[in-house]
């Protein structure tokens, strides 16, 4: 099919797609359009949220409905590489045989990233990167599509490991996750305290999914949208000529190259969900919060002041 009628075709399959997720989820459709435009763009995701607001259902309820293979790995800090990337054992034959770890799926959850050691971090995210894992010297190669959504407690920060800056650097977006409304509560409780069985039904094959996420890349885009994203990326950096005096003031430091890439894929992600053949400005703006909160370093000032990420975003959009 042509590339204009798969856009029509992916418009409709994403609507479908989050009415299979409502059966479930109740409401969260800013963290659910986030996620969905992370998968088709090919990136990762950072959860973050306080317990019991359903991030692991959100995660499997969108793997059955996407069609995908899925694993949740909670993360401890004795947890090592070798329990989420899989060993090689001595089999009957006294030959080595590798068993896979569950970071061999589809769609994984890392559940409490920043609660296992750093080394076990990088072990995961040379997977995110690479798209393979190195083990005794031998490279295996992941299924596609593949994605991670790691999640973040943000309460509790006792004995936690938090992810460098230059780790953080690696998801596309961070997504926030906050408490549910009163009627959505209440919608909430009545669901799940009720024995009833809602079957969630696969929308998507991986192949149908990798087809999309080479659709979305192949997205011509003009030169004044990727400008404008590139100095939006630059006015977060404190030493840029492009910076205003409330990002010198409150920022230590901006955001990467790697910013500006993410937010024109994934403002090419939001064009194509809401049927359009090439993004604009307003695709970049929409997605500039999510790809740019955890790449922008916070002095103490801000912190006194209470000066959140998200408003020093909206002050350069």
């Amino acid at each position: 099919m042509s590339d204009v009628t798969a856009i029509q075709n992916l418009v409709e399959k994403r609507n479908e797609l989050k009415k299979e997720i409502a059966k479930i989820i109740v409401g969260q459709e800013a963290v659910v359009d986030q996620i969905l435009l992370c998968i088709f763009s090919g990136g990762h995701a950072l959860l973050v949220g306080v317990p019991g607001l359903a991030k692991t259902l959100l995660v499997n309820t969108l793997a059955q409905a996407l069609g995908l293979d899925f694993k949740r790995i909670q993360f401890t800090p004795d947890l090592m590489p070798s329990d989420i990337l899989g060993s090689e054992i001595l089999d009957e034959n006294r030959q080595f045989k590798f068993i896979k770890g569950p970071i061999f799926s589809n769609i994984i959850l890392a559940d409490e990233i920043n609660r296992t050691p750093p080394k076990t971090q990088a072990a995961l995210l040379e997977a995110m990167q690479e798209r393979s894992v190195t083990i005794a010297g031998a490279n295996h190669k992941l299924s596609l599509p593949y994605f991670v959504l790691a999640t973040q407690n943000p309460i509790e920060q006792e004995g936690t490991y938090p992810l460098p800056e230059a780790q953080l650097d690696r998801f596309m977006f961070a997504i926030k996750l906050e408490y549910p409304s009163f009627e959505e509560e209440v919608q909430v409780v009545k669901r799940t305290t009720a024995d009833s069985d809602t079957k969630v039904n696969a929308l998507f094959t991986a192949q149908e999914i990798i087809d999309f996420q080479h659709l979305i890349r192949r997205i011509p885009v003009a030169d004044n949208v990727v400008e404008y994203a590139v100095t939006l990326v630059s006015k977060t950096r404190p030493d840029n000529v492009l910076s205003n005096g409330f990002v010198k003031n409150y920022l230590d430091w901006g955001a990467g190259p790697r910013a500006s890439q993410n937010l024109i894929l994934a403002a090419k992600a939001n064009a194509a969900f809401h049927g359009k053949f090439s993004p604009d400005i307003e695709d970049v703006k929409a997605v500039a919060t999510g790809i740019l909160r955890h790449r922008i370093i916070k002095n103490y000032k801000a912190d006194a002041e209470g000066i959140s990420e998200e408003m020093i975003i909206d002050k350069l959009i």
